[in-house]
């Protein structure tokens, strides 16, 4: 089963919706969508379409830590999740966050912890980690490590996670062969369960490309 989707609204929800199951909501990354909008999303989306939420920014800011700022961090996701009936949150870590015993640690504990309140979680552990490093902790923990495909390959478990962040930072596009070899990935791969999700400027564009060129 393929799901492919973009990091937030590219362009007006109404139109998104005719395109795409799924969707990262990065709004809750830096704040709290408005309760108007939540249910505005809601009411338009159709059937069967999937919220994922990026988890507030301050988790990553707090290293994982558990206190008070993840612990009220976490409520507030809830809250948008249980409006937006989300069961897939995704967690992304600091671009400086080494692959430390102590990080290895803390991120085990965290991802344990919100593992109980969806029922899929992600997580992109940045790029000090070795994408099989960061498998290794998902598999321990019941969750998904997200890397990019086009970089660091596939990632061998069932239920796998992409992020395509631009070949060249989040202003870039995709050019066709770069689609074609992702399409080529995605036929070769053997997932039982996979979302492919384009977070680069062009990501509405070029998941539409994507789409078309795995016949979705």
């Amino acid at each position: 089963m393929i799901t492919v989707g973009c990091a937030g609204f590219a362009v007006p929800a109404t139109r998104y919706f005719k395109e795409y199951d799924f969707v990262e909501v990065q709004e809750t990354h830096r704040a709290v969508p408005g309760p108007g909008t939540i249910r505005r999303w809601r009411r338009e989306a159709p059937a069967g379409f999937e919220f994922g939420l990026v988890g507030p920014r301050e988790v990553g800011q707090e290293n994982f830590r558990s206190g008070d700022v993840v612990g009220k961090s976490l409520e507030t996701l809830s809250g948008v999740a249980d409006q937006l009936e989300a069961k897939l949150a995704v967690f992304v870590a600091p671009t400086d966050f080494p692959c430390s015993r102590a990080n290895k640690s803390a991120l085990k504990e965290f991802l344990k912890e919100v593992r109980s309140r969806y029922a899929t979680i992600v997580f992109e552990a940045g790029s000090q980690w070795a994408p099989d490093e960061a498998d290794s902790l998902a598999e321990e923990t019941d969750t998904i490590a997200a890397r990019d495909p086009l970089l660091q390959g596939l990632s061998e478990r069932r239920v796998a996670y992409y992020r395509l962040p631009g070949p060249a930072g989040h202003k870039s596009r995709y050019e066709d062969p770069a689609i074609e070899r992702l399409a080529e990935l995605a036929k070769s791969a053997t997932h039982e369960r996979v979302h492919y999700v384009f977070t680069n400027v062009d990501m509405f564009a070029d998941g539409k490309r994507f789409k078309k060129a795995i016949g979705l």
